[in-house]
């Protein structure tokens, strides 16, 4: 019995040795966590469809609270005046969520593009909405209020042949953007106004 005993002490003090360990390791890595995802896996898409910017939309960037999360937000300037914001909103596709990033020109309430960051599809065939130049295109110029749908749905987005899901998740994921952008725009408008000059 007190074999069992000083075991189960062993196990309980080294349990709780490495859970601060890890913990504090991981307190200590995670803004440089958080800066690589946002490089490498958000950047792209972002710089992409902010393309022509005169700014680094990764470093103008702002946060607001959307509830209990925090929503990032990146600024896009052209013509010397900081009017789009991109942001990503998610939806669940056929094999998980797909991240999108959505941007918005704040003076008209127009996509000024959009770009998949992350997502968990089928290779070769919903995976394409990665990659998919026509079908992204698509949805630059609505308005963000709109809820676009495919087409088998009434709407007018035409789906990635044989991906009929991912798609509606795109589509799901822009509504989400625009119930987000709508609920936040005044907020958006104010945080803008910081990055003028």
């Amino acid at each position: 019995m007190r074999e069992l005993a000083k075991m189960v002490i062993v196990l309980t003090v080294l349990s709780s040795l490495s859970g601060g360990l890890l913990a504090m390791l991981r307190e200590k890595t995670q803004d440089r966590i958080e800066q690589q995802v946002l490089e490498f896996v958000k950047g792209p898409a972002i710089r992409k469809i902010l393309a022509g910017a005169a700014n680094d939309p990764i470093a103008d960037r702002f946060t607001l609270a959307d509830g209990e999360a925090k929503r990032s937000f990146f600024v896009g300037k052209y013509d010397g005046k900081p009017d789009v914001v991109a942001f990503e909103t998610f939806a669940g596709g056929y094999g998980g969520d797909v991240g999108l990033i959505v941007a918005v020109a704040v003076d008209t309430d127009q996509i000024v593009g959009v770009g998949v960051t992350t997502h968990n599809e089928t290779p070769g065939v919903g995976a394409a909405v990665e990659t998919d130049v026509g079908f992204i295109r698509q949805f630059t110029g609505l308005d963000i209020a709109s809820g676009p749908k495919v087409t088998k749905d009434g709407g007018s987005i035409n789906a990635i042949s044989g991906a009929t899901i991912t798609s509606r998740a795109v589509c799901a994921a822009v509504g989400k953007a625009g119930d987000l952008y709508k609920r936040l725009k005044p907020e958006i408008l104010k945080q803008l106004k910081t990055f003028s000059g």
